[in-house]
């Protein structure tokens, strides 16, 4: 068996992958894929390569089996740049959009996510965006700029109606982390679905999304980007949160209808929003969002930690060992849901 690995990792995870399988063939040059900008990126810029790198390059598409990420040239290729390939590990948990845009939903490749990998420091912004809201974070700067010590009150998060959007990997843990908190937590999932969720925790699904906003303080978005999720959070949802209530987008920039969601801040009918995600990625530079006090802008590096590409490793080498023994891999991507 020949594995790919097609974006950059460093040496001691390539070499884990090599050790947990010695009779496995590792095709990985860093000199071929992009070159990381900061710690477990993997979508960097896009070496040039020599026409015998080039070569090198096919030659491993070629020959490869398993890939550990996409062809960063051409993913929608891949049936005939890689003719072998049977299984793809993807580095990102939200892939339904890439997966349509490339058909690779229709390729017959298996692919499996990295559904659960960034499930932790996902938790940690949506905590940090709701406190950014509800403690005044905005309102503390301000005061701080104008140099005023002036005691004042602030609200609570615990106590408070906190709803999740998509109950997937990365919305469970969100949903244990708020409800740790003591907030009053609402998981809406899909019609149908069955979730472990913490006591006191209470369930809905998508239909009934228009019942659960009006009694929502912070909205938690965490769902895949689907047909039925584009445009999930529309301007006329937005309308239905109360005054004051917090948006928290970690899913995509899609979900949510941007142009209301700007409006609602503008008028200062939403307390705020931290953003993770936005409809065009990079943000534009004369977008008004950049001005508002009141929103937390994250270039879609919530997720992003030291640690990853060590967790996504250790995914692959558990897949790896599924897929060898021919035992069900976790986080497949599913593309009739898709994700």
């Amino acid at each position: 068996m020949r594995i790919l690995i097609a974006s950059h990792l460093e040496p001691e995870h390539v070499e884990a992958i090599s050790a947990s399988h010695p009779d496995v063939e590792v095709l990985y040059d860093p000199a071929l894929v992009a070159a990381p900008q900061y710690v477990a990126d993997h979508r960097g810029p896009a070496p040039e390569l020599s026409a015998a790198d080039q070569q090198r390059w096919e030659d491993m598409l070629a020959r490869a089996d398993v890939a550990f990420d996409f062809d960063w040239q051409d993913p929608a290729a891949l049936p005939e740049r890689a003719p072998n390939l049977r299984w793809i590990q993807a580095t990102s948990a939200g892939i339904g959009a890439f997966m349509r845009r490339t058909a690779l939903d229709r390729s017959g490749i298996a692919v499996t996510t990295a559904g659960g990998v960034h499930a932790v420091p996902l938790a940690e912004f949506a905590l940090a965006g709701a406190l950014f809201v509800v403690k005044g974070v905005p309102f503390l700067q301000r005061r701080q700029r104008e140099r005023r010590f002036e005691r004042y009150t602030t609200r609570q998060l615990a106590g408070m109606r906190v709803t999740v959007v998509g109950v997937g990997g990365m919305g469970s843990n969100v949903v244990r982390t708020f409800d740790a908190i003591g907030a009053r937590v609402t998981a809406v999932g899909r019609v149908g679905g069955t979730y472990e969720l913490p006591d006191g925790v209470e369930l809905s699904d998508v239909d009934r999304l228009d019942e659960v906003l009006p009694g929502t303080d912070v909205l938690v978005l965490c769902t895949a980007l689907t047909p039925e999720t584009d445009n999930l959070i529309s301007a006329d949802r937005i309308a239905l949160l109360p005054d004051g209530a917090a948006i928290v987008n970690i899913s995509r920039g899609q979900v949510v209808d941007e142009d209301g969601l700007i409006e609602a801040l503008r008028s200062g009918r939403l307390g705020g929003a931290a953003l993770d995600v936005f409809r065009e990625e990079p943000l534009p530079a004369d977008s008004p969002l950049w001005d508002l006090d009141n929103v937390l802008i994250s270039p879609h590096s919530a997720s992003t930690v030291e640690s990853e590409n060590a967790t996504l490793t250790a995914l692959f080498i558990e897949n790896l060992a599924r897929y060898r023994a021919d035992e069900p891999l976790l986080n497949r991507f599913d593309a009739e849901r898709g994700y």
